[in-house]
């Protein structure tokens, strides 16, 4: 990968141990928690390989799953104002991160502008990714975030339309903040009208999902 000035997701791990000399690579196994919400820790963490989900939770087990994180991003970012961490991540496979420690990201900030704007620019659009999310929970019924959710991460493959992630009803439920019983109920709705199958855990879309339910 390209040395040099630039974003951290475009190092490699040995670039960024020049980088970041106190920073340190960990390995982390598949439903793993990497981060706890109101945790008070001081780190900056960059995705080398994975993936990893953010979410927010109840005392009651719900949560809520604002975004996926991919190899290439970073997370942990808010810890530059020093307070507790505002989400959970989990990991969704087994992952390796390079974890920067806080004085590590200040002499980052001060010596590297091209990186300290890609912070400025990925915050930005992470507000405007979890300012949707709001309105789509506020604005939008269930089944209205499920054919978001559908219509969003189905891919072309073979013919025909499919979520490509092998999920669980209670995993879809968290990320459109909704319920399981009510994913089943829409999932065996569609199902018996032909509109989508499941199938070892994947949805493959057979024709245009109604815009009513």
């Amino acid at each position: 990968m390209t040395r040099g000035i630039g974003p951290l997701a475009s190092f490699d791990e040995s670039a960024l141990r020049e980088l970041a000399p106190h920073g340190a690579a960990r390995s982390f196994p598949k439903n793993a928690v990497v981060i706890n919400e109101g945790d008070q820790t001081d780190s900056l963490y960059v995705l080398l390989s994975g993936r990893a989900k953010v979410f927010v939770s109840e005392e009651d087990g719900r949560e809520v799953v604002l975004s996926t994180i991919r190899e290439g991003d970073y997370f942990g970012e808010l810890v530059l104002d020093g307070g507790p961490r505002s989400a959970s991540i989990m990991t969704l496979e087994p992952c390796r991160c390079f974890v920067i420690p806080l004085g590590d990201i200040e002499g980052l900030l001060e010596r590297n502008p091209l990186f300290a704007g890609h912070l400025i620019h990925m915050l930005i659009g992470r507000v405007r990714s979890l300012v949707k999310k709001v309105g789509d929970l506020a604005l939008k019924d269930v089944y209205g975030r499920f054919t978001k959710f559908v219509d969003e991460n189905a891919i072309e493959r073979n013919g025909a339309r499919v979520v490509p992630e092998r999920l669980t009803q209670q995993d879809i439920a968290a990320r459109i903040g909704g319920s399981r019983e009510m994913v089943n109920r829409i999932v065996k709705d569609l199902t018996a009208g032909g509109y989508i199958s499941v199938d070892a855990k994947q949805i493959t879309v057979h024709k245009k999902l109604p815009s009513h339910w």
